[in-house]
């Protein structure tokens, strides 16, 4: 059974690895040992933020799968919260066997606990096979979305 519970210090690296072994990952990440401070950092910036929830699932006592979720308050929808889910991974061996659906579902109980009323998700749009993945699991492109890299 996949459990899911907020990730520790210990896990960063675990985390990191998941993050790192993916096409787009490898180009991104920095997988090393030790890890570069930068993740050290973002994890204690995360870690104390009571509206980030930094999230894994766990497996038979592993980690298989990782996921961001941050809670933001807007003043457009009469000043109604959202959420955003960031950087969803599965474990390598564990893909294909619905632990990024359990994800994903775990991430929106979150927000109708939070009271949000969006929840929502961006994906490179070289990814066709994620993006198929979320619209299966009710996510709609709505939106075009715009990121300007700095």
């Amino acid at each position: 059974m996949v459990t899911f519970r907020n990730a520790a210090a210990t896990d960063l690296s675990e985390i990191v690895q998941m993050l790192a072994d993916d096409v787009l990952g490898r180009e991104r990440e920095r997988y090393e040992n030790p890890l570069p401070e930068s993740y050290i950092q973002a994890f204690e910036s995360i870690d104390s933020d009571r509206n980030n929830e930094l999230i894994v699932a766990c497996l038979d006592g592993q980690i298989v799968g990782v996921q961001q979720i941050t809670f933001t308050p807007y003043l457009t929808h009469q000043g109604g919260w959202r959420a955003t889910i960031e950087g969803v991974r599965t474990a390598a061996s564990q893909r294909g066997k619905g632990i990024g659906s359990k994800l994903i579902q775990y991430a929106i109980e979150r927000a109708k606990e939070r009271g949000c009323h969006l929840i929502q998700l961006t994906t490179d749009k070289t990814r066709e096979e994620t993006l198929r993945f979320y619209e299966h699991l009710g996510f709609k492109a709505t939106h075009e979305g715009l990121k300007m890299k700095l």
